[in-house]
């Protein structure tokens, strides 16, 4: 029986995500918005809190945290702004998680542990000048060269590339066998040959840092390897599917922020000697944003239900990450139509909403390929195959075993 009762420590980390986006990112967002973005010290105090180990077991020096538990962390950040449940969804979901899954012991206490208490950032670096959705067709290459790999090429659209320590990065032993070819590295800031760069003029998400990764002859020892060769791409599908959860999460804390915007201008504003939202189209986009954010969270919650049973969830993963994204920009559509002129300025915060939703239906998978993905599992022509699996806190996907 799936049982949606929030916990105590439930209830605790959502008071407390929600008192350190009021206290540490609300005051200072319209600023951070507009400029160079947070400062580096914001780490430090999310990591006070133990938000960049959240769902990381104790005994790697994570918060121990279930998936619900992580869902509403997510959900609460981005209620404040969308830069900081990537944080969650990069060094987290992407990179320590699957750390966790896929890493040997000494590559957890040597990267895992040091992340998960935020002594160290990390990213991760899939997506390609060339190659997003197509992740099988990587033009990075890795060479072997003895007891190493030389890697070569370059990543774009990177979160934190230009400020993380350590970068989960994939590249190709053979490109003739596509995506059987791909192989997982962990790389360090300082590393000959590994650069980054930040990318300037964003729509939205302003407030985080976005690079490219270029690497150029890196020599990578055989230890950094994450997996066996040619389990790269296994290993990046695992770590999306974290990475969608957190996307989906967050998405319905924008939605939720639309909602509370619309809801307090509506009762604010007064046009024809009455309160906006006593006006019936004002309740229609009203209602719809309420509805939809409902459905999207108890979607995210059944996906963090299995996770935390140990059950693959790419099925309900990749609807919750579809609906919640989608809805999320038609809540900041509408939430600038209640707002009206006021709407179209950023004295007010839904104009933020609106730039920063544009990207979840991008990255992740774009909402065409979450199309396709639940049309196959509807069709049949796609389904997920038993994995042996343990649960909450060990993670969900294993290495095949044939």
């Amino acid at each position: 029986m799936v049982d949606f009762t929030l916990t105590d420590e439930n209830r605790l980390v959502q008071d407390a995500a929600r008192a350190f986006a009021e206290a540490e990112i609300l005051p200072h967002i319209r600023e951070w918005d507009s400029g160079d973005g947070f400062p580096r010290s914001l780490f430090e105090k999310m990591a006070e809190q133990g938000f960049l180990g959240a769902p990381i077991p104790e005994a790697y020096g994570g918060g121990g945290m279930d998936y619900v538990s992580f869902a509403l962390l997510c959900e609460e950040l981005e209620r404040a702004d969308t830069a900081f449940r990537v944080v969650q969804s990069v060094h987290v979901g992407l990179n320590s998680l699957a750390l966790l899954q896929w890493g040997t012991e000494e590559q957890r206490q040597r990267w895992l542990v040091p992340q998960a208490r935020g002594e160290k950032l990390a990213t991760f670096g899939l997506t390609e000048p060339g190659v997003g959705t197509d992740a099988g067709s990587l033009q990075a290459t890795a060479r072997r060269d003895g007891a190493s790999y030389r890697l070569n090429g370059q990543k774009i659209w990177i979160s934190l590339a230009d400020i993380a320590d350590h970068f989960l990065v994939f590249a190709s032993v053979d490109r003739s066998k596509k995506h059987k070819g791909v192989t997982a590295f962990l790389l360090e800031r300082g590393m000959a040959g590994l650069s980054t760069g930040t990318l300037h003029g964003k729509l939205g998400i302003r407030a985080g840092n976005t690079g490219l990764i270029n690497l150029d002859d890196v020599l990578v020892p055989e230890e950094h390897r994450i997996g066996e060769e040619g389990e790269g791409f296994l290993v990046a599908m695992s770590a999306i599917d974290q990475g969608r959860f957190t996307v989906a999460a967050g998405a319905v804390g924008l939605a939720q922020a639309c909602l509370d915007a619309s809801v307090a201008y509506a009762h604010d504003r007064h046009t024809f000697g009455q309160e906006i939202g006593e006006h019936q189209l004002v309740k229609q986009m009203i209602a719809k944003m309420a509805a939809g954010t409902e459905m999207g969270r108890l979607l995210v919650w059944r996906a963090a239900w299995l996770k935390n049973h140990g059950l693959r969830n790419t099925r309900e993963t990749s609807l919750a990450k579809w609906h919640a994204t989608e809805h999320s920009v038609q809540s900041a559509l509408d939430a600038i139509q209640v707002h009206g002129a006021n709407g179209y300025s950023n004295e007010f915060p839904v104009e933020r909403y609106l730039r920063n939703s544009k990207a979840a239906v991008i990255y992740e998978g774009t909402s065409q390929l979450h199309t396709l993905i639940q049309a196959d599992y509807a069709l049949a022509y796609r389904e997920d195959r038993p994995l042996r699996c343990e649960p909450w806190p060990a993670q969900g996907w294993e290495r095949p075993t044939a």
